[in-house]
């Protein structure tokens, strides 16, 4: 007997209230007696993570072994019995078998993707077992769910942290000593993005402000060959410039995978200064943390890719005439980053029951000054023999701001219709669950600034609400407003980005991402 799913590929990625269909092939080399043929359509979000507790009086002690704790959701579930159809069951009797004949039996089915994960209903024994070669753990049952939109694909982190989706196909034997048949195949799945918030003026901005430091000739000592010291270079009779560096995107700060940053870096001369400012370093990168969860144990796993770098490009930032004046603003030019994308390896912003992702845009900007046409005139730029230490000072300001990634597959027209009609018509939850907005360090000679904050009401808080308290919770929760009305919505029909998810072994470099964390593993499921 051989077993296969052939699944119907029309993108290269499934979303939210897509049509995942295919077809189950049965082949017989002999007649066979089977009971069903059951196909399952599963979501599953997986983390295990180590402690490595104190104490212990020898090597061999097992206290001082590591302890692994595995949490496992079960974010998708969904069942469709293809053998034998409804009007066989009735006119067989009840528990029945079915001989089918040798040859090749073609079942076909069809499941449709839903808007919010809903593992607080499908978690069970089986789905917490695992097995790792002759190793079976049993992940401990957890209450902490949260109803959040589908997470993306993710398998970035083997071992330790995954998101995997499959349609799973059994064939029950009626014999209970014949083993049943399965087959599993994956795909890849790429959500579609809450709402956006109407289009505004306001700015969310990183700021840094920076005094350059008046340039000191450095004499060289006689010697043997040179006994007078090198002439004194001419200085600037200028006051070195104080300036302002801000990166600033819209408010809501945020970018869309597959496309440009919308990115304006402005410079500002603070005080009175006739000396210009060059532009001799850019990179733009994105960092992304994923923050996993195994029950008592937490652990964050960051991700880079660099989008632009650029170095020696001795590029005047404005005129003479206008950047000499104080508190006159220089907006560096654009097109140095808004023709090259975002890698579409970056899986969007999300936030599930045991995992989660935010972003951060780091903005590394390199200047220097000098007199027009000349950077930094204070000191020789190709001296024939100007000892090493002895270059035009280079400041590097580093601006660091949080940003929601947003997978770019708009929601259909009458989701958002319906969403904003509800968000009128019905009372507030009582708790929303906001898109997670991570919390930055700030140094005190930089400072983050974002606009109008979003209220409760805002169209980013209307995707998901929180799951009431555990002793609340009734036997049969009533399916969320949004599942319960994405059944006879159609699938997406706008445009999709290319979405690819990011490979297990990092590279690096520009367009690409760079890993730190992780532990290898393999994993094989055994149990239907």
């Amino acid at each position: 007997m051989s077993v296969r799913i052939q699944l119907d590929r029309p993108h290269s990625y499934f979303t939210n209230l897509d049509l995942i269909s295919g077809k189950v092939t049965l082949g017989l080399s002999g007649d066979e007696t089977i009971t069903a043929i059951v196909v399952k359509l599963e979501g599953e979000s997986r983390t295990r993570l180590a402690s490595f507790p104190q104490g212990g009086t020898s090597p061999y002690d097992r206290r001082d072994r590591p302890q692994t704790q595995l949490e496992v959701h079960k974010l998708l579930y969904k069942v469709s019995q293809v053998f034998p159809t409804p009007e066989l069951q009735l006119a067989a009797p009840r528990n029945s078998s079915y001989t089918l004949p040798a040859g090749y039996h073609e079942y076909p089915f069809q499941f449709k993707l839903p808007l919010n994960n809903d593992c607080s209903n499908n978690n069970s024994m089986f789905t917490n077992l695992h097995v790792t070669g002759a190793l079976m753990e049993v992940a401990k049952d957890t209450n902490r769910h949260v109803k959040q939109t589908l997470p993306p694909s993710l398998n970035g982190f083997p071992g330790e942290a995954e998101i995997h989706y499959y349609v799973k196909v059994t064939v029950q034997r009626a014999a209970f000593y014949k083993e049943n048949y399965r087959e599993t195949t994956t795909f890849k799945f790429f959500p579609i993005e809450p709402p956006r918030p109407p289009a505004n003026r306001r700015e969310s901005y990183a700021r840094r402000q920076h005094q350059f430091s008046p340039a000191v000739p450095i004499l060289d000592k006689p010697s043997l060959f040179r006994k007078q010291p090198l002439p004194k270079p001419a200085t600037s009779s200028s006051e070195p410039p104080k300036i302002t560096v801000d990166g600033r995107l819209p408010d809501p700060a945020i970018v869309t995978c597959n496309e440009p940053l919308p990115l304006r870096v402005l410079i500002k001369k603070l005080n009175q200064s006739s000396d210009t400012l060059f532009l001799q370093l850019l990179q733009l990168e994105l960092i992304g943390y994923t923050v996993i969860r195994a029950h008592e144990l937490k652990r964050q796993e960051s991700s880079s890719w660099v989008i632009v770098s650029k170095s020696n490009m001795n590029t005047a930032l404005g005129s003479n005439s206008s950047t000499s004046q104080p508190n006159q603003e220089v907006e560096i030019d654009n097109k140095l980053w808004n023709s090259i994308p975002i890698p579409n390896t970056v899986p969007p912003t999300f936030n599930t029951c045991n995992l989660s992702r935010h972003y951060i845009l780091e903005i590394r900007i390199g200047l220097a000054y000098g007199a027009p046409g000349k950077v930094n005139t204070t000191i020789p730029t190709n001296p024939p023999f100007l000892p090493p230490g002895k270059q035009p000072e280079l400041s590097v300001q580093s601006l660091k701001m949080p940003v929601q990634v947003y997978s770019g597959i708009a929601p259909p027209a009458a989701l958002l219709a319906r969403t904003s009609h509800q968000q009128q018509t019905a009372p507030p939850p009582a708790t929303l669950n906001i898109p997670h907005r991570p919390s930055i360090p700030i140094s005190p000679s930089s400072s983050f600034h974002p606009g109008t904050p979003q209220t409760l009401s805002s169209p980013n808080a209307q995707f998901a609400t929180a799951p009431p308290p555990p002793d609340d919770i009734p036997d049969v929760p009533p399916p969320s407003y949004e599942d319960a009305m994405a059944d006879d919505l159609g699938p997406v029909d706008g445009p999709r980005r290319d979405y690819h998810q990011q490979p297990e072994a990092g590279g690096g470099g520009v367009g690409g991402d760079r890993k730190r964390g992780g532990w290898g593993g393999s994993d094989e499921r055994l149990f239907s």
